[in-house]
């Protein structure tokens, strides 16, 4: 049975890394933008990771070019942005898409794990992938759903 564990991506300072190094934590997955009107849930999202990293939560951010032409910056423009607008702390990876056939093969996993309202197919940036300890995908968040609103599903995946 495949899990997130089975995945690589690049680390937005273009390392290779093993999603299996995520192993035992409670991962949110999220494809995200600089440049959207959801963009402000970088904070929300900082904020979580912050709560709860030392419990086991890991927040994966993955900046997506493929809605309205959000995402335009290099690599390490998005970088400084999310650092220095919203102090993210949180892993941030390589630009990725997210549907098509050049989707990211973890992507194409998610929304065959998570179908959502479009039978798959992710409808804007800040979509996000709850996904437990061992790996599987628990839930699926369309983009107006805020990171605050998360917690309690986060806080029954992780140890007390």
């Amino acid at each position: 049975m495949t899990t997130l564990h089975d995945f690589s991506a690049t680390s937005i300072d273009g390392i290779e890394r093993q999603l299996a190094d995520y192993k035992g934590n409670v991962v949110l997955v999220v494809n995200t933008a600089s440049q959207c009107g959801f963009t402000p849930q970088y904070g929300g999202l900082e904020k979580l990771y912050e709560q709860y990293a030392d419990r086991g939560l890991v927040v994966l951010g993955f900046p997506c070019d493929q809605f309205g032409h959000q995402e335009p910056g290099t690599e390490d423009e998005i970088a400084t942005f999310c650092e220095s607008s919203f102090g993210v702390t949180f892993p941030m990876f390589s630009k990725v898409e997210v549907n098509g056939k050049d989707a990211h093969p973890m992507y194409q996993w998610l929304k065959n794990e998570q179908k959502g309202m479009l039978g798959g197919a992710i409808k804007w940036n800040f979509t996000k992938f709850l996904v437990d300890p061992e790996g599987n995908v628990v839930k699926r968040y369309g983009s107006t759903t805020t990171p605050e609103s998360i917690a309690p599903d986060i806080e029954e995946l992780l140890p007390e």
